[in-house]
């Protein structure tokens, strides 16, 4: 006895229209991105004219920023947080390398696990705390080490003039220390999951032909990985640029643009924290608009430079 073949509905048509929707639904996400980008730039550049016109290019040429006078310079704030940024770089990025090359190649799995999970728990520590932190306990004790240093080194041509006397903990160096401390998980656990991704074969094959464990490091793993690790930096860079409240605390509220590491300065998004509530006056927000409207370039521009060089090195990758 033959029984009747059982009619398998056809669900063509209903994946075809979920896949249409689940299609639209992440174009739409993408493209919101875009469009709160395009409106954010679009509405910070057009409350910037008004002091683009009254002080045209001097706007960023100028160092004087006096409110009293209508005289806006955003020099010295510019200078500022290229100085601390660039301070911060420059202590985390050995550290946070070493961090990530320890977790990675040297240490034992239980260690590695509380490791990672120091590193991800110093990332979501508030930057206030750290700005807490920074003035009322390292800005105090850094006094000491300041004049210290500039003792030892007051006297020589280039590091005097970049270790100078210091009257107080409040200075670029204190800022970039903060940042440093709240950049380097940032840069420690991308560059940790960069140095991952290097095949376990050429680690295996550099140690089969002799190689020490630091050899194989340099030869197979560094090479691999370099050009996240700089993207990784890049965007601890644009990280330590947009930082406001820590910096706001340590930085000393100066405007100023001297070559001594130990001086009070400040910097463009700690100017405007403090400044914004008292501007009454259509040019100074204008001003201070116009001061958010150069760190948005800033921190764009670095952005989108890290995220090409970590597509260049992926390509490079994928084509060897």
């Amino acid at each position: 006895m033959n029984t009747p073949p059982v009619e398998v509905p056809d669900l063509r048509p209903r994946r075809q229209i979920l896949d249409r929707v689940f299609k639209g639904s992440t174009f739409g996400a993408g493209a919101l991105i875009l469009v709160v980008l395009v409106l954010i730039a679009w509405t910070i550049t057009h409350k910037s004219l008004p002091v683009f016109r009254s002080e045209g290019i001097g706007f960023f040429t100028k160092r004087k920023w006096a409110p009293a006078n209508e005289v806006y310079g955003a020099l010295s704030f510019i200078y500022g947080t290229a100085v601390t940024a660039l301070i911060a770089v420059v202590i985390s990025v050995p550290i946070s390398i070493g961090i990530a090359l320890f977790t990675t190649q040297v240490a034992p799995s239980w260690l590695k696990k509380w490791l990672v999970s120091l590193t991800d728990l110093v990332a979501v520590v508030p930057s206030v705390v750290f700005g807490l932190w920074g003035i009322i306990f390292l800005a105090p004790k850094l006094v000491h080490v300041y004049k210290t240093m500039h003792g030892w080194f007051g006297g020589w041509p280039v590091l005097g003039h970049l270790f100078g006397p210091a009257s107080a903990g409040r200075t670029f160096m204190t800022a970039g220390l903060i940042l440093s401390v709240m950049i380097t998980p940032i840069i420690t656990s991308i560059a940790r999951e960069v140095i991952e991704t290097t095949p376990q074969t050429d680690r295996d094959g550099a140690l089969a032909l002799g190689a020490t464990r630091w050899e194989m490091i340099t030869g197979a793993v560094l090479p691999h990985s370099i050009g996240g690790i700089v993207g990784a930096v890049m965007l601890g860079l644009g990280r330590a640029m947009g930082e406001t409240i820590a910096v706001a605390l340590v930085i000393g509220s100066s405007a100023t643009i001297t070559a001594n590491l130990f001086s009070s300065g400040d910097s463009l998004p700690s100017v405007i924290a403090f400044q914004w509530g008292e501007a009454t006056s259509e040019i100074k927000r204008s001003a201070l608009i116009a001061m958010g409207l150069t760190l948005f370039i800033l921190t764009i521009v670095v952005n989108l430079t890290a995220t090409a060089v970590v597509n260049r090195a992926t390509k490079r990758v994928q084509g060897a």
